[in-house]
């Protein structure tokens, strides 16, 4: 008997002992969608020139989705795959519940990390209780590293504050990476001094290029600059590009022996740009955006709260899979076309 028990191993069948696999969300193109950005609101307190010139217009719906919608999305997303969840607004922290949505978030069982993307106004204050929630990556918007350009781009005189908030990020041991848009009327001064701050600081800094949307012809216009031109100029300076992490953006990532920091560039203008698009959207009014530049959003809202009201995550996955048949292969920015995309704090990018 005893020879008999010893090799059959136990087996506790009061639960399964093995999770069913997950099977991942994809496209009719073969792209994997492990990376969900989640806007939490469209409201923001900065002006910036390429995005909102003349500050929030308050005009549409401010009943954005409650902790239980947001967490209900968490979920069904976390069925399919997803591992990242980033919070986007507008700017999130204007929300005074934001620590509680993290929190919620980086408990949800399949959720590997939850990141951020902010304008940095509370990161100086609020930074410490952003990562007792959970946090575990943080974006920030800084578009100059000179002061005076700072608060000419985005109306907002804190920038000393923002880099105090970066270097404590910095400190708990946050993946951090800062964004600035690419101006041509500031390209040649900024780049010099962005190369400076990341010589000794341990993040990424990212160029993004400026894109269209449906209310800044004359701005892009006026001000784009293709990111291929600062390419070929860390190229010149001995950049040398790293191999793609996991569940990353699409940006290309540049290292170089002599900096403790990475450059970064986003060039949606560029071939191939969505070959590995690998994110999904849902606004903070509950639609799902298969593209930043999507014709429309495609409105969850009442089967978020069926779900909640079922206790069902998979009645939204359900839709969910089957709306991605309508994602195409491409944004189409190249031909001019903006979508439903009036600004960029719609979405948070």
């Amino acid at each position: 008997m005893d020879t008999f028990q010893n090799t059959i191993p136990f087996v506790d069948i009061s639960r399964p002992s093995i999770e069913e696999p997950v099977q991942s969300l994809t496209d009719k193109f073969g792209r994997r969608f492990e990376y969900l950005r989640l806007s939490i609101t469209d409201v923001c307190n900065f002006s910036c020139q390429y995005c909102l010139p003349d500050g929030y217009q308050c005009n549409t719906s401010r009943e954005f989705l409650n902790q239980d919608e947001l967490l209900m999305v968490v979920k069904a997303f976390a069925q399919m795959g997803t591992k990242k969840v980033r919070i986007t607004g507008g700017e999130p922290s204007l929300r005074k519940d934001l620590v509680d949505i993290i929190r919620q978030t980086a408990q949800v069982d399949g959720i590997e990390q939850v990141a951020i993307t902010t304008n940095g106004f509370k990161l100086e204050k609020d930074i410490d209780a952003w990562v007792d929630a959970g946090l575990s990556s943080l974006n920030v918007s800084v578009d100059s590293l000179d002061a005076r350009q700072f608060e000419m781009i985005t109306g907002d005189g804190r920038l000393q504050s923002i880099l105090r908030g970066v270097d404590k990020a910095i400190q708990h041991g946050l993946q951090v990476k800062l964004n600035a848009v690419l101006l041509k009327s500031l390209a040649d001064h900024q780049l010099p001094m962005f190369l400076n701050y990341v010589k000794h600081n341990n993040l990424t800094l990212r160029f993004i290029e400026l894109m269209q949307t449906g209310d800044n012809k004359a701005y892009f216009d006026a001000e784009h600059v293709r990111g291929e031109e600062i390419e070929a100029r860390l190229a010149e300076l001995g950049w040398v590009r790293k191999t793609k992490a996991q569940w990353a953006g699409p940006a290309k990532v540049y290292r170089h022996h002599d900096y403790e920091g990475r450059i970064g560039l986003i060039m949606p203008y560029s071939k191939d740009f969505c070959a590995d698009c690998n994110r999904l959207r849902i606004s903070s009014l509950g639609k799902l955006h298969l593209c930043l530049f999507a014709e429309k959003g495609l409105d969850l809202r009442e089967l978020i709260n069926k779900s909640i009201k079922q206790h069902a995550p998979q009645l939204l996955v359900e839709e969910i899979r089957a709306l991605m048949g309508q994602k195409h292969a491409t944004h189409y920015l190249d031909e001019g076309y903006a979508g439903a995309t009036q600004h960029l704090a719609m979405l948070g990018g």
